[in-house]
């Protein structure tokens, strides 16, 4: 049943639910591109252990997405179902998000219990949020092509996080903290925090729920998860979703520790010089005085520099790619483009194997046209997960859009806590340590195929899955034109 004869969303209303992105994903992009980083290299616990940490809070959080699911698609209020959890997590999210890069003085052992409860209240407090957030789309409107515009708006605001956190956190955390990256990240954490409430709270005041079930449906939740299990589209996006974010935290996690210990500190200068970075360090210097940027003229400070300059080339072109997005869904359909274009990403972080450790031009590029090709499949991950609810809708003839977006989340979860497993349990095995003035070369080539080539053949599994997934552009139109008569 639809409460509103306009499924049209307003430009408002657009911004408004894409800044919950931006709110959620200055957290969860810290998770992705800096959690193993944090946990090895800042608050010293060893990666064996951090790999252990990352796997089973992860775990908790990713199970847990299922109860989200079955309690949000439950909820019933004068605000809806899905647009409540968003105002009552706001705060707590904010807090234990600060608590989790907090590096309290204990021993090894208690920091390790410290970093497993904060962790796996981070992620569940994040389960708690985004599923409901995230089901949110797949109830404000019923037109496919609004649903397109949504997840464009939506994306853009994750790639300002993602610019954010990628080339600013690192920066800011060495600038403010005067060297001491642990003070430097709870400080910007803070920051993050209380924009993040901010931006949720925008979030529930624009939005509306406009699909919302019969209320006489009553449907146990035994059934609904028999309906899952024999939905052969959610299957195949289940197992998408995992790899997508193993593949996004091993090359997200690894991007630091790749311009560390890979790439020539020499190449690097010669790589900032020759892009005026040093000439516009030096005019912000004598702008706002020598002390704010001192942390950046002492040595070992050119790969912090020049990963935050590549990722910030990557999150422009991923952004300039999400606006490709729509036109080219709307045209050829959400399958075909998404596949594609992530084979052809995958292929773009396979070329950097081949890459010599002072080729940092060569490995810019390749990263800024991987961030392009790969910014087109961004929105339409959770655009495919909306028409999968619809999918089952049309099929069983019952809503239940939160437990379909729960399994998904599950799938992210699950995706990134063995992405962060996998990368520091490797990086434990091929000897990598945290304290050693050089790595062996061991430890440095596990560091290059983890950004590289494992991730993407990783993506290009993922592709492979889409050619069992039945929901192309014909059907697309089908199943929409069918539910818009059902519900009229």
């Amino acid at each position: 049943m639809i409460n509103s004869n306009s499924q049209k969303l307003s430009v408002l209303e657009k911004i408004g639910y894409s800044l919950g992105d931006l709110a959620a994903n200055l957290i969860f992009q810290t998770l992705m591109a800096f959690l193993a980083f944090f946990y090895t290299d800042i608050y010293q616990i060893p990666p064996a252990k951090a790999s252990l940490v990352m796997l089973a809070g992860g775990f908790v959080g990713a199970f847990f997405n299922l109860i989200m699911g079955a309690i949000a698609d439950r909820t019933n209020t004068r605000w809806g179902k899905f647009r409540p959890w968003v105002l009552w997590t706001a705060i707590p999210f904010g807090v234990i998000a600060l608590l989790a890069f907090s590096t309290p003085d204990f021993n090894e052992s208690g920091k390790v219990i410290y970093a497993f409860i904060t962790y796996m209240l981070l992620v569940i407090i994040y389960s708690a949020n985004n599923l409901p957030y995230s089901a949110l789309s797949g109830v404000m409107t019923g037109d496919m092509k609004e649903r397109n515009s949504l997840s464009s708006y939506r994306f853009v605001a994750v790639m300002v996080a993602q610019f954010i956190i990628q080339v600013l956190l690192l920066p800011l955390a060495i600038s403010i903290g005067h060297g001491d990256k642990a003070a430097g990240f709870e400080k910007v954490m803070l920051v993050f925090a209380i924009t993040g409430v901010i931006c949720f709270l925008i979030t529930f005041l624009t939005t509306r729920e406009r699909i919302v079930p019969p209320k006489e449906q009553k449907t146990p939740l035994k059934q609904d998860l028999a309906d899952l299990i024999k939905n052969k589209p959610w299957l195949i996006m289940l197992a998408l979703t995992i790899l997508v974010f193993i593949t996004l935290a091993l090359k997200g996690g690894m991007n630091i520790y790749f311009f560390k210990y890979y790439l020539s500190e020499a190449s690097q200068i010669a790589f900032l010089d020759s892009i005026g970075f040093n000439n516009m360090l030096a005019s912000l210097s004598s702008r706002f005085g020598d002390e704010a940027f001192a942390e950046f003229r002492k040595p070992g400070s050119a790969p912090y520099a020049t990963a935050s300059i590549a990722s910030a080339a990557s999150t422009i072109a991923m952004i300039l790619g999400i606006f490709l997005s729509k036109p080219l869904a709307d045209r050829f359909g959400k399958r075909n483009v998404f596949g594609i274009f992530l084979t052809v990403s995958a292929l773009c972080l396979i070329m950097i194997n081949f890459m010599s450790d002072t080729a940092v031009s060569g490995v810019f590029w390749l990263q800024t046209l991987h961030g392009f090709i790969y910014g087109i499949t961004i929105p339409l991950l959770w655009a495919m997960i909306a028409d999968v609810a619809d999918y089952s809708e049309w099929k069983n003839k019952r809503r239940a859009t939160a437990i379909i977006f729960s399994a998904m989340i599950f799938g992210l979860k699950v995706g990134l806590s063995l992405g962060g497993a996998i990368s520091t349990g490797l990086l434990s095995i091929f000897g990598y340590d945290a304290n050693a003035v050089q790595q062996t070369t061991s430890a440095v080539n596990g560091i290059k195929l983890l950004i590289s080539v494992i991730p993407g053949i990783i993506f290009i599994a993922g592709a492979g899955l889409l050619f069992g997934y039945s929901i192309d552009k014909k059907m697309e139109v089908a199943v929409e034109a069918e539910l818009k008569a059902r519900r009229a």
